[in-house]
């Protein structure tokens, strides 16, 4: 799945994603997602096929998205994860991805 490889469509995302691996819990933002696989906006790197688990709002911010993968690509600005098994309600349908949640969305209640 290297390259532009990829079965589904990415949307682009501004979604905090809580993940796991062998080296801890970590929270960042996703830059990208789709039915087979995200790109995670971080520092941090992992080695390749680093099994890990994420844990997302995806359509509504009280529908929260666990999904296991493995890191399959690091860039400078973070890495690609490529799902175990696809999220079906993340695959296109007639040319379109389906509307997915954003933190800039989220009201700020004071």
């Amino acid at each position: 799945m290297e390259g532009n490889k990829r079965q589904h469509p990415r949307k682009a995302a501004f979604i905090i994603a809580e993940y796991t691996t062998n080296k801890g819990t970590f929270k960042d933002v996703l830059k990208n997602i789709g039915a087979d696989g995200l790109f995670v906006r971080t520092w941090r790197k992992f080695e390749y096929g680093t099994p890990i688990v994420l844990k997302f709002p995806l359509f509504s911010f009280d529908q929260i998205i666990q999904a296991s993968g493995k890191v399959i690509r690091n860039e400078h600005n973070g890495f690609a994860v490529s799902f175990d098994k696809r999220i079906n309600g993340l695959v296109c349908k007639e040319g379109h991805l389906p509307e997915i949640v954003h933190e800039s969305n989220r009201i700020s209640l004071k």
